[in-house]
């Protein structure tokens, strides 16, 4: 399915919302995509079709449950589920008989028709060429999303590599920082494939041949971010996707081979032997800026495309955002090879939006002795990605992990001395709140040894308290059913709050959980909102500590340089007043509907200089 097919399914879905007026590629598209894609459902799709280039934007193409499931060519996630589950318990079932075995070879067939196929001929994605001196990055409509970004970004990148060793090939999606009109940035983490055959061409001393295909049918798009095994070729999940191969074309500079259908696609390489060069800072799907680093440089000798060709685009940021159902349909096409090849008790994941996809994973589990929440813990943050876990929460299965009440009816319930699950590890690269980049603490909370649960639960608090030791605001919203009171910092800095002095003094008793944030988190600030940043601000080990039987998380911005803080500490992704107000006044001409509040709005309260970092 060509990209321009996938609109016109949108715009006959009712899912797509054309842009006529011209917009900006920097800042603008990213405060309007921002605005839409945070409003209920995730709003419409956006095509801005005068961007002041030769080329239209599509946003937000995938930003809902619906768009998500069009973008697969499914109905609804669950039928992709339901399709990996019967193939991989297919095949990885005990076979006892001879017929049984006949009866896979059926499926086995239609797998193998999933392949990639290749043409000798020339794909729609080459039938427009730039070499040389016409290879000219500025003319694309490459969005800058933030105002303290390094620069644009190319943020739907599906970049194909291939280890020279092996003869293996990788697809995929790293952002890329346009440094000028022919090289970029290329961030691939530590962790990733891309990096891990920069390593190889670097051992070789040879250049590395690097192509990035940008556009096409959605289904490629999203097998770029999915989370696959090193020798599996993403191609053949996009054609298992669609049920039907991919058809790929040699490029016309080096010997890798893209999509034929896609729109766009920079051919080049990068060099090991050249220094690295400084990329970023970027406004990252944390929610906070990923601060400036070193990476590769990738240059771009040819950009072919077609004649009609869409440039699609994301933005990440606080969530919710695109992204998050992205994460969605990846926690829903995975869970099967999950439970059936690596825990095999392990009924259901959910990854809540609040998680930012690494920092949160509720897991239910068909229990059945003790210590089997502990043996799923370490079994999960060794399998693949899940090692950039940081918080998990393993329920029963009778639990319904999806629900916020079940989940925390539970949470309230537990016993801090015999339930936390403490470990070291492997986080994210984009995790802001660890010492040491890629590497921290991890906290997992077994629910499978609650007892007692069907006896209600209340607590006893105050109603007026007193500042004390640095706390200066509390709201107990959650207090009474739970257990949990949030607490709220003096707003000028402190390297320690002394809030077992706070609630001592106060008369809060039993609490469970006491979560302590910054000032400026009070009042505009929902519950969701709260999650992310106790998620994101805390190294377990760190910031958690046990006052009785009660939890003390301190969720409060991390000033570098102090004990064990990291060096660095970056801003909250919000847009600059400045834009917000302009988009403010030109909202009638976006034909969008009544106007939508930014929501920057809210988030810069928690800004701690005007820069992406302290």
């Amino acid at each position: 399915m060509r990209l321009r097919e996938y609109i016109a399914k949108l715009e006959t879905a009712g899912q797509l919302q054309r842009i006529k007026t011209k917009v900006d590629p920097k800042l603008e598209i990213c405060e309007i995509t921002d605005r839409i894609s945070k409003s209920e459902g995730g709003g419409k799709a956006l095509l801005f079709e005068n961007t002041g280039t030769d080329y239209p934007v599509l946003m937000n193409m995938m930003g809902s449950d619906a768009r998500m499931a069009m973008a697969l060519g499914v109905d609804s996630l669950d039928d992709i589920t339901k399709r990996i589950d019967s193939l991989v318990s297919g095949v990885m079932s005990p076979k006892s008989s001879l017929w049984e075995k006949l009866q896979m070879l059926p499926l086995l067939k239609d797998v193998a028709q999933w392949f990639p196929t290749r043409s000798a001929s020339r794909g729609e994605c080459q039938q427009v060429v730039w070499r040389g001196e016409d290879v000219d990055l500025r003319r694309l409509p490459i969005l800058t999303s933030w105002p303290s970004d390094g620069g644009p970004f190319i943020t739907l990148p599906m970049v194909a590599t291939v280890d020279p060793e092996s003869g293996t090939h990788n697809l995929g999606m790293y952002r890329m920082q346009v440094l000028d009109k022919s090289t970029t940035g290329m961030h691939w983490h530590r962790h990733k494939t891309g990096a891990r055959h920069y390593d190889a061409y670097k051992r070789l001393g040879r250049r590395m041949p690097v192509s990035v295909a940008l556009g096409g049918d959605p289904a490629y798009i999203y097998s770029a971010t999915a989370p696959m095994p090193d020798n599996m070729d993403e191609m053949l999940l996009a054609g298992m996707l669609r049920q039907r191969p991919v058809k790929m074309v040699k490029c016309l500079t080096n010997e890798l081979w893209v999509p034929a259908d896609c729109d766009f696609v920079l051919e080049g390489y990068v060099d090991p032997m050249e220094p690295l060069v400084e990329e970023g800072p970027f406004g990252d799907h944390t929610g906070f800026y990923s601060l400036t680093d070193l990476y590769p440089r990738f240059h771009i000798e040819a950009i072919t495309s077609r004649r009609d060709a869409i440039y699609p685009a994301t933005i990440v940021g606080v969530p919710p955002m695109e992204d998050a159902y992205i994460a969605k349909a990846t926690e829903r096409i995975f869970l099967a090879p999950i439970r059936l090849a690596v825990q095999p008790e392990v009924r259901d994941l959910y990854m809540p939006i609040e998680g930012t996809a690494h920092n949160i994973a509720l897991v239910s589990i068909a229990k059945r002795y003790l210590g089997q929440a502990s043996k799923v813990a370490q079994g999960l943050w060794g399998a693949g990605q899940m090692m950039f876990n940081k918080y998990m929460v393993i329920a029963p299965q009778e639990c319904n992990i999806r629900s916020s009440e079940d989940v925390m009816d539970r949470l309230s319930r537990i016993d801090a001395r015999r339930d936390l699950i403490w470990a070291d590890g492997i986080l994210d690269v984009l995790d802001h709140a660890t010492k040491s980049t890629g590497y921290g603490s991890k906290l997992a909370i077994d629910l499978t040894e609650i007892e007692n649960f069907d006896e209600p639960m209340e607590f006893r608090v105050p109603r007026t308290a007193q500042p004390v030791g640095g706390v200066e605001l509390f709201n107990t919203e959650f207090s009474k059913r739970w257990g949990v009171l949030i607490l709220y910092a003096e707003r000028e800095w402190r390297e320690s709050v002394d809030v077992e002095a706070y609630i001592s003094k106060n008369g809060f008793e039993d609490m469970r959980f006491v979560l302590l944030f910054d000032r400026g988190a009070a009042g505009s600030m929902r519950s969701e909102d709260l999650v992310w940043l106790a998620a994101a601000n805390t190294d377990p080990k760190r910031d958690i500590r046990l006052y009785n039987s009660t939890i003390i998380i301190d969720a409060r911005s991390k000033r570098p340089g102090y004990g064990d803080n990291p060096k660095r500490f970056p801003n909250v992704v919000t847009s600059h007043p400045d834009t917000i107000h302009y988009v403010d006044a030109r909202w009638p001409e976006y034909d969008l509907g009544e106007l939508i509040e930014s929501p920057s709005r809210r988030y810069r309260k928690l800004w701690l200089s005007d820069g992406a970092e302290w």
